[in-house]
């Protein structure tokens, strides 16, 4: 990957090799990055496409981090880290542009700000808005697809703009899963709102995720997705599989949702532990768990 590296190192100020993804992970676990650029413009997001193809390198594209779990052989090519150095928001009216990297707790509290709410169901989830959209985040009722109004996509071939009506939005889906395209930027239009209480609400949400979510302890989140007609977390308390363990990783006793690192948790713990919920629950119920964290690297 030394070529892959040299090449962009040439035109991308932020540019790492053997990068460890467990610094880059919610989970605090995972291998290392073959090569790892966290681009600023859309230009240099550009630029890495194009060097993959032209190299005909594997390449995963990643925001916060908050929704992966990386194996301990790590991943293999590139990877781009689309985040903190891809971040920014412009408001006009009720309307926001915002880069894919911005963080959703960063979009809601500036919305505030400006008197424009509707999306403070968001203000806990740690993601950024690229994947946020990527997989239609929700949480309380809300999802982000309902204040989409355009969708700024690139590749290596070109730009592409998507409306709201062509992105598919279901519940934790998009077309975005389907197409080989580049989140960089998201016009959404929000409602207007009192500051004072749109923070006031984002407040009370995330006092009720911390009251009921295992926040102190290194997760993904949700571990599953909601199956049709129930609650994962329950179907998993239902199994008595709360405080089950594989090593260092657990089913929260907080909220059986959650698999988490207690401490120390190699990925392949973690791993197991999903799979051995997954098993226990269809054995119990007949209901087959699909995870909503990703799994990511080499096995």
């Amino acid at each position: 990957m030394k070529e892959a590296f040299d090449i962009l190192s040439r035109s991308i100020a932020d540019v790492r090799r053997n990068e460890p993804m467990s610094e880059h992970t919610s989970f605090q676990v995972g291998g290392p990055a073959d090569v790892m650029v966290l681009p600023k413009t859309v230009e240099e997001v550009r630029i890495v496409l194009k060097t993959a193809r032209y190299l005909d390198c594997p390449l995963f594209v990643m925001g916060r981090g908050t929704n992966l779990l990386v194996t301990s052989k790590g991943i293999r090519g590139i990877v781009m880290k689309l985040s903190d150095n891809f971040s920014g928001l412009t408001f006009d009216g009720n309307s926001v542009m915002a880069k894919s990297g911005t963080p959703l707790s960063v979009l809601v509290r500036e919305a505030a700000r400006r008197c424009l709410g509707g999306v403070e169901f968001l203000g806990g989830i740690p993601g950024t808005l690229g994947g946020a959209v990527y997989m239609n985040a929700g949480a309380y009722g809300g999802e982000i697809g309902d204040f989409v109004e355009e969708v700024f996509l690139t590749s290596a071939a070109g730009d592409l703009v998507l409306q709201k009506n062509e992105m598919d939005f279901g519940y934790r889906h998009s077309i975005l899963a389907a197409v080989p395209l580049v989140v960089t930027g998201v016009r959404l239009k929000l409602i207007p709102c009192d500051e004072e209480e749109s923070l006031k609400k984002v407040e009370e949400l995330n006092a009720r995720r911390r009251e009921k979510q295992p926040l102190e302890y290194p997760s993904a989140g949700s571990t599953f997705k909601r199956p049709e007609g129930g609650y994962a977390g329950t179907l998993i308390e239902q199994t008595g599989l709360k405080g089950l363990r594989i090593g260092g990783a657990e089913v929260s006793t907080k909220h059986a949702g959650f698999v988490i690192n207690r401490g120390g948790a190699t990925p392949e713990e973690l791993i197991a532990l999903i799979e051995e919920v997954q098993t226990r629950v269809f054995q119990a119920s007949g209901v087959w768990l699909e995870p909503e964290v990703k799994i990511v690297g080499e096995r």
